[in-house]
């Protein structure tokens, strides 16, 4: 493989068109874009029509094709685990969006195939790589806050006005948690480590739907006295926030997971010496800064094995939260 990743796009998704394409084009040092494809010829054309790159009718067809080196998944959840498969089977480097798969038992067997074959398997949750999350991290470290004592995140947002949104499909890997709820499952790992337990869950599913809509989780720490309360859902005015509570201040950030390529981002701090704070970050894009991320995942095997754990930790706690939930 040459320096510069020859990647595909599985799928003619909104994330894609909005955010990924126009980031993997705007790196060229590091990604060249080969096709985006859709088993949809109408639907295919008008995308690629909008975003001036060439389609491939077919995802096999793309994935078999032989000048590629990774590929996107944008895909409904119920489609991840067939099509990273496939992908790197073909020996492809793999960036998905998340949940990674739908049950625990098949990330670790995507895992163990990513691992066997030195490929590259991330989850695309692309605010790990936002700069207001180092910035967090420094806070805490500087003992702004004191001991951490609890983290808190949420995520939702109202109703999709689309009864036929792919979210609210159980054949389609639909459902708050695996959506909505990932998010601050996989944040609370940041702070609190990855020895994790699930201590509490709860998930409301509609009857019309039969898929959770709303819910929320309690995670414990098995090296030290600190939870993780966690909430999301479909049904919510919207939140999409972070606080950390600690003996000597409290800080929150209202766009932890979604704040646009462009947008500054805001934290407020609050000391017990009385001291208030808004931390004004510049605007920043996490796309760009995932997709460099996974450029060097190519090259670097230690950084490759820790995220195979951090999937399946990630997908083993969402598998505890359905089990007590139910």
């Amino acid at each position: 493989m040459s320096d510069k990743i020859r990647i595909g796009v599985l799928g003619c998704s909104s994330i894609a068109e909005r955010f990924v394409i126009p980031a993997i084009c705007a790196l060229p040092n590091m990604f060249e874009l080969i096709a985006v494809s859709s088993r949809n010829e109408k639907k295919l054309d008008a995308y690629c029509k909008r975003l001036n790159v060439k389609g491939v009718l077919g995802y096999q067809q793309l994935i078999d094709s032989n000048d590629l080196d990774a590929i996107y998944i944008p895909l409904p959840n119920s489609m991840h685990f067939e099509w990273v498969e496939r992908a790197l089977t073909n020996g492809l480097h793999v960036l998905v969006e998340k949940s990674l798969a739908c049950t625990l038992e098949e990330v670790q067997y995507l895992n163990s195939l990513a691992d066997k074959s030195k490929l590259v398997l991330l989850e695309n949750f692309q605010f790990q790589k936002h700069k207001q999350l180092a910035v967090i991290k420094d806070i805490l470290a500087d003992g702004r806050i004191g001991e951490l004592r609890l983290v808190r995140s949420s995520f939702g947002f109202p109703p999709f006005a689309d009864r036929d949104n792919i979210r609210y499909s159980k054949e389609l890997g639909g459902g708050a948690l695996l959506d909505a709820g990932a998010y601050p499952l996989k944040i609370a790992q940041e702070f609190l480590g990855h020895n994790l337990s699930v201590s509490a869950a709860s998930l409301y599913v509609g009857s019309d739907l039969d898929v959770d809509l709303w819910g929320s989780i309690q995670i414990s720490s098995t090296d030290h006295c600190v939870t993780g309360q966690l909430s999301f859902g479909f049904d919510n005015y919207y939140q999409c926030n972070l606080e950390l509570w600690g003996t000597k201040g409290f800080l929150k950030a209202n766009r932890i997971f979604t704040t646009p390529p462009g947008v500054n981002a805001v934290l407020e701090l609050d000391c017990s010496d009385g001291t208030s704070e808004k931390i004004n970050i510049p605007a920043d894009n996490h796309f760009e800064n995932m997709l460099g991320y996974f450029y060097e995942l190519t090259k670097n095997e230690v950084s490759r094995n820790l995220e195979y754990f951090k999937n399946i930790n990630q997908s083993r706690l969402i598998a505890e939260a359905l089990s007590i939930s139910k």
